[in-house]
């Protein structure tokens, strides 16, 4: 089969490889997957990653051990971690912190810019017909803006500032939009921000420190960059959380201080349910087609890479 192959930093080569079989795992043709900023950050040495990068997908399982038989035939897509099953965190279904974990085209576990991929049965779920797969390519990262959701409660009358004009920070503006509409997206782009604005979002120029009484109950870092970090903390009032959202290759400078001083909230943030990201998608509250920039072929990789570094989303089409 084909698939996408890291062998190094910057080592990105289409390659011809043995189709993947994991006993116990159902067999998955991909129909569609996404570039993210994760994959960008592993191709510079993220997670050390080597192998077949990708996790955002949408695929039809073509085959099944005799358990799991019933997911034959059905579009799915698919959470990223798989846990061990041995652990305390497996036992809470919490895969996402198991120690031995191996997670989808991230960490010992090749992903998706491939023909075929596997996971387990327990990590799909069935994408409804209403949803199409340019559509349900975006249910992973969805779901991480999810996980914001779960993790605080953020109610109608608190003002919350989304720090990144990217793909994921438009999705995450989005999903903090179903619960309060005093949402702002932050960012330096102006055809970024022009598409957050065609999405009923409203926007602002990412420079500048707010005035005491203009600054945010909760902000959240979605630039996946470290000078997000800083930028979330200039625009977080005292006694106010920033959720940290990014992930990126390298270190970021922290000056603890003001954090102390006004008392600041931290929370990370990372994969989140799948259940309510699809039901997001299929009504609608979430529109993610005006995120697409491009649909590329594994053939044309290296231009799609460039791409998605500078535009919103890249797709592939399998």
């Amino acid at each position: 089969m084909r698939a996408l192959v890291v062998t190094g930093p910057g080592a990105l080569s289409l390659q011809d490889v043995t189709r993947p079989s994991r006993e116990g795992e159902c067999l998955i043709r991909v129909r569609a997957a996404g570039i993210c900023g994760t994959d960008l950050q592993i191709l510079e040495g993220y997670a050390g990653f080597a192998g077949v990068p990708g996790h955002e997908f949408v695929g039809v399982v073509e085959s099944a051990p005799p358990a799991d038989a019933a997911w034959i035939g059905k579009r799915v897509v698919g959470e990223i971690n798989v846990g061990c099953g041995a652990c305390a965190w497996c036992d809470r279904r919490e895969e996402g912190h198991c120690p031995n974990r191996n997670v989808l085209g991230i960490r010992h576990r090749d992903g998706a810019f491939a023909d075929f991929v596997t996971l387990p049965a327990r990590n799909l779920h069935a994408v409804p017909d209403s949803v199409d797969d340019e559509t349900a390519v975006f249910a992973e990262p969805v779901a991480a803006a999810c996980r914001v959701l779960e993790q605080m409660s953020i109610t109608p009358g608190q003002r919350v500032a989304v720090v990144g004009d990217g793909r994921m920070g438009l999705i995450v503006a989005q999903v903090i939009k179903t619960v309060t509409s005093l949402v702002t997206v932050f960012g330096r782009h102006a055809p970024k921000l022009a598409t957050a604005r065609g999405l009923g979002l409203t926007t602002s120029a990412s420079s500048g420190r707010p005035e005491p009484a203009d600054r945010f109950d909760i902000v959240i870092d979605v630039t996946g960059r470290p000078e997000g970090f800083h930028r979330a903390l200039d625009l977080v009032r005292p006694r106010g959380t920033v959720v940290l959202k990014s992930t990126f290759h390298g270190e970021a400078r922290l000056e603890s201080w003001p954090i102390v001083v006004n008392e600041v909230t931290l929370l990370g943030s990372r994969c989140g349910p799948f259940k309510p990201a699809i039901e997001l998608l299929a009504s609608g509250a979430v529109r993610v087609k005006p995120l697409i920039s491009r649909i590329a072929t594994l053939e044309d990789h290296g231009p799609a890479f460039a791409d998605a570094r500078r535009s919103l989303k890249v797709l592939f089409a399998m």
